[in-house]
């Protein structure tokens, strides 16, 4: 038995490759995920941290802990570690040069998942592009935008460009629901009937209170606007087209007239 674990399968230079370092090395693999399994069961057992924190705290750790694991194995596998960097570190300088912005995206990973800027399941616009954050790993992150599309985006483009977290400090934003009627409308019946339209709807908060503002005097309409705050943020157009439908229907019932736009062509003869 002796003789088969200390068999020699390779080697290379003064590295003796044998079975027992198999079976080592599987059993250090085994207790490396052994312990990331309790760490991360003991992270996300803390009830007063969100589960995006924990997410981050819990990638930081198991980012870390990968690292260390690979260089202990390295060493307790027989590799001199300083020779190697030491023989290497000419070739080292020529790829880092080539990789900036790979190493770019790895420090703006390591930046976001310590500030919490942005957050797993956050509702960014980037771009005019309106997404939630599925997940951060240390190079991209991965965001789901409302047409249920998968979108892998480098760390850099987080962290360098400007960009709304829409739930960055609250769960509750503002939005904004616009309509014209004719000029010939009694303002205050369409104010009531706005304001019955945003109450009727499921998905609104009822603190902060909807209101209805009178905005302007248009070419061919007065211009109303619904005030309202959601907590359904990432997708909040379809609350916005339930009031749309809902205001239709109203303004139909109450002989509310939506007008066309007006022009005046003066022909000279």
């Amino acid at each position: 038995m002796k003789k088969l674990i200390d068999y020699s399968l390779f080697q290379i230079g003064d590295f003796d490759f044998k079975i027992i370092g198999i079976i080592k090395l599987i059993v250090f693999i085994f207790v490396v995920l052994l312990f990331l399994k309790i760490i991360r069961k003991t992270i996300y057992r803390v009830d007063k941290i969100d589960l995006a924190k924990k997410y981050s705290i819990y990638s930081l750790v198991r980012y870390l802990i990968i690292l260390v694991s690979i260089v202990a194995g390295l060493q307790l596998f027989g590799f001199n570690l300083s020779v190697l960097v030491a023989g290497s570190a000419a070739l080292l300088v020529g790829v880092g040069l080539g990789l900036q912005n790979l190493f770019s995206d790895f420090i703006s990973g390591i930046l976001l998942l310590l500030d919490s800027s942005v957050k797993v399941n956050d509702v960014i616009e980037l771009n005019e592009m309106v997404c939630v954050v599925q997940e951060i790993n240390l190079r991209t992150t991965t965001v789901l935008t409302r047409d249920d599309k998968y979108i892998i985006l480098p760390n850099t483009d987080l962290t360098r460009n400007q960009l709304i977290n829409w739930t960055h400090s609250d769960l509750a934003s503002r939005f904004e629901v616009t309509v014209g009627v004719d000029y010939s409308s009694d303002v205050k019946q369409v104010m009531q009937v706005l304001k019955k339209a945003v109450d009727s709807q499921n998905h609104v908060l009822k603190q902060p209170s909807p209101f209805v503002r009178f905005t302007d005097f248009g070419d061919s309409s007065l211009n109303f606007s619904i005030i309202f705050w959601s907590e359904e943020l990432f997708r909040v157009e379809n609350i916005k087209s339930e009031m749309r439908i809902k205001i239709f229907e109203l303004f139909k019932d109450n002989n509310i007239t939506i007008p066309f736009p007006q022009r005046v062509v003066h022909i000279n003869k």
